[in-house]
């Protein structure tokens, strides 16, 4: 069940808002337009102080300095920001934002959903901010175009859908990003694998070959794939393919691309199966596609089995075997004529290392699982697990105990890993390290 934090007052929230409105009102009738386009946030907070100060003598409304500088800053964010949601985008703890509808209001802090005391004024309130947000991004939304999936130029990934698809109001939902890039001494600290597994992923990278990471929403893939890009040679060209751009690449010579929605008229849609077989043309060393979901699969593992090794995804799944199941199914829905068994020794062929991520019941994120793809079953595609996470419980703060370790697999792609120049210990293959109880 979700916890409750208060983020900020709410007594009298319906006098608040009122107060609020007129001084918004007041403040657009006091300035032209001109004015209101040239003033930045600062040269307008002098105008918003001075309609308060007015509005409070005039009708003697009682208000603390504090209340005063709290209303000056909450009706700069209506003009200029995301209206209540700009405290949360403040926030760096805060992971995730999700309005359901004008009354309630979740984030996400350190991996737990937590319920605000944000609210907005009515679901007018909350349609205001998504159209803002909306058309900033040269996006719309009505109700012939009810869903919208973009991005903020922080980076943040913004999903909203409003009536009749929802039956609670306007919703909205923004995926944000850290400014601060994790590195693999972050994720080392926060125990997501161990030093071990880093050796043998970068290796892997290092020798090319080609990489899936599965696991649900919010699993780490995104920041996983991250880091592995990290290990990659800076001469190589990099071709990267998303739905939203989420993936931050250091290296110097990267191409990014991202889809297009189609246009008002209902024409000019660019999917990710465009962007894969455009990006062959582009001399890529590597592809990466930040999430496969639908009929670039196909492209996708052609290119994997053409010289196009070293690349890499991420695909949702409950499994790394799951994880060819789904492939198997989005690769049909390019063609409904190839055989189910060519589909899986595509697969097969294409695809060397299956990683699986989850998040856990504390909120962390770890990878449960490395496996090695081995052979191809009448049914499915086998993998090979490498490393594993043993899970054993909960301590007495809530955190997940267990323990990573080798499985005593010796996985075949070793041989590759020399010939690349990479030598990993056999002890490598035999190490447990338990995770930290504090």
């Amino acid at each position: 069940m979700a916890e409750r934090t208060a983020l900020r007052p709410v007594s009298g929230s319906d006098r608040w808002f009122q107060l609020k409105s007129q001084i918004h009102a007041r403040l657009l009738a006091s300035l032209t337009p001109d004015q209101l386009r040239t003033l930045n946030k600062d040269g307008m907070r002098e105008q918003v102080g001075l309609v308060v100060e007015r509005l409070v003598a005039g009708d003697g409304i009682p208000l603390t300095m504090a209340e005063r500088d709290r209303l000056v800053e909450e009706i700069l964010d209506e003009v200029y920001g995301l209206g209540p949601l700009e405290p949360l985008m403040k926030d760096p703890t805060i992971s995730d934002i999700m309005v359901n509808g004008p009354d309630s209001v979740y984030i996400e802090r350190m991996g737990r959903v937590v319920e605000t005391n944000v609210r907005f004024k009515d679901a007018a309130h909350v349609r205001l901010i998504i159209d803002r947000i909306v058309s900033n991004i040269g996006r719309r939304i009505d109700d012939s175009s009810p869903i919208v999936d973009a991005r903020l130029a922080d980076g943040s990934r913004v999903c909203a859908v409003i009536p009749p698809l929802s039956l609670i109001g306007p919703v909205l939902s923004i995926r944000r990003f850290g400014r601060k890039l994790l590195t693999t001494d972050d994720l080392l600290k926060n125990e997501t694998f161990t030093s071990g597994m880093l050796d043998f992923l970068s290796a892997c990278v290092e020798a090319r070959l080609n990489i899936v990471i599965s696991g649900g929403s919010g699993s780490g893939k995104t920041t996983l794939l991250n880091t592995l890009t990290r290990f990659i040679p800076e001469e190589e060209r990099i071709v990267t393919i998303e739905d939203t751009a989420e993936l931050q690449i250091q290296q110097p010579h990267v191409v990014r691309c991202e889809t297009r929605p189609m246009n008002i008229e209902g024409a000019g849609a660019i999917t990710q199966r465009d962007l894969v077989i455009n990006a062959l043309r582009m001399r890529p060393d590597r592809i990466l596609i930040g999430e496969v979901r639908g009929p670039e699969a196909l492209d996708m593992l052609q290119a994997m089995n053409t010289g196009h090794d070293g690349s890499m995804t991420t695909v949702h799944a409950n499994s790394g075997r799951d994880a060819f199941a789904r492939i198997e199914t989005m690769v049909m829905m390019a063609s409904q004529f190839i055989p189910d068994y060519v589909i899986r020794q595509m697969a097969a062929s294409a695809i060397q290392i299956v990683v699986h991520c989850a998040r856990m019941n504390d909120g962390s994120r770890k990878v449960i699982e490395i496996s090695e793809v081995a052979n191809v079953e009448r049914d499915y595609v086998d993998t090979a697990p490498i490393f594993e996470l043993e899970r054993t419980g909960i301590n007495k703060s809530g955190k997940v105990m267990g323990q990573f370790h080798a499985t005593g697999y010796k996985p075949a792609c070793l041989d590759r890993l020399k010939a690349y120049g990479v030598h990993l210990p056999e002890s490598l293959f035999r190490e447990a390290v338990a995770i930290k109880d504090n």
